[in-house]
């Protein structure tokens, strides 16, 4: 099984420690994780602003990238999601635009092998159990894209219920948007923020020590809020609790 880590931009960029302990753990697990230099950005944030068009040449070098791979992971699923749901429709556009069929090829292909984290490890490996243990009270905030658009379900829970030391505490409104959603937190800054702080708000009743998330863009958005309001919560992207032993604890 030849697999591939699709880190995306934000991880690599701000949170590098993401994409290494999403490493950690796949490694722990027995696979080889190989990283195709060529890949960069999904074109995520060009769609999402209405650039359909300046998005295909960053969607074509993305799944040329990854081609040969049977699976390519991300702990990230905005952009699982924006290759899976998006990128075959702007293959098809282009090809009913008379632009030819090779986008439209090369994303159906990578789409129906790019896989979230949290769905590899419960869907492709079978377990829940991946030898964690981070002794600390945690909620978990399913971000909107995993939610809604891959259906993770209770994937991230499960992973979480079975980290040792851990104790799993339900979030308040947890379906509710935190507000980032993108450019909407840059577009629509006042109603990002009422609906971050709503979330903020939820998450410390719970009495919790840590703020889990599969996606680091929700994360970074609510940890700019948490810092300025000097709360102790602290955001933590689930592969990071996922990767802390009783050996190697997360600092």
């Amino acid at each position: 099984m030849r697999v591939a880590l699709f880190p995306t931009c934000v991880n690599e960029t701000v949170q590098p420690a993401t994409a290494v302990a999403t490493v950690t753990v796949l490694e722990r697990l027995g696979v080889q994780v190989d990283f195709p230099f060529a890949q960069t950005c999904c074109g995520q944030a060009q769609y999402n602003t209405g650039h359909r068009r300046a998005t295909e040449p960053l969607a074509l070098r993305t799944a040329r990238a990854f081609e040969g791979y049977d699976h390519v992971v991300a702990p990230s699923g905005s952009c699982v999601a924006m290759i899976r749901d998006h990128y075959p429709r702007l293959g098809a556009r282009a090809a009913a635009e008379g632009r030819g069929d090779t986008l439209a090829r090369q994303a159906d292909s990578l789409a129906g092998r790019v896989v979230e984290f949290t769905e590899f490890l419960v869907d492709v490996l079978g377990v829940t159990d991946v030898g964690a243990w981070f002794p600390h009270r945690v909620t978990y905030h399913p971000s909107c894209h995993g939610l809604r658009v891959l259906g993770l379900g209770d994937r991230p829970r499960r992973l979480l219920a079975a980290v040792e030391g851990l104790e799993l505490v339900d979030l308040p409104g947890a379906e509710e948007c935190c507000g980032f959603g993108g450019t909407f937190a840059v577009k629509n800054p006042d109603v990002s923020t009422a609906m971050g702080a709503d979330k903020i708000r939820n998450a410390e009743s719970t009495g919790a020590r840590v703020l889990c998330g599969a996606d680091n863009s929700c994360l970074l958005h609510l940890d700019g809020m948490l810092r300025r309001q000097g709360s102790a919560l602290r955001p933590l992207h689930l592969a990071e609790i996922l990767a802390s032993t009783r050996a190697n604890p997360l600092r």
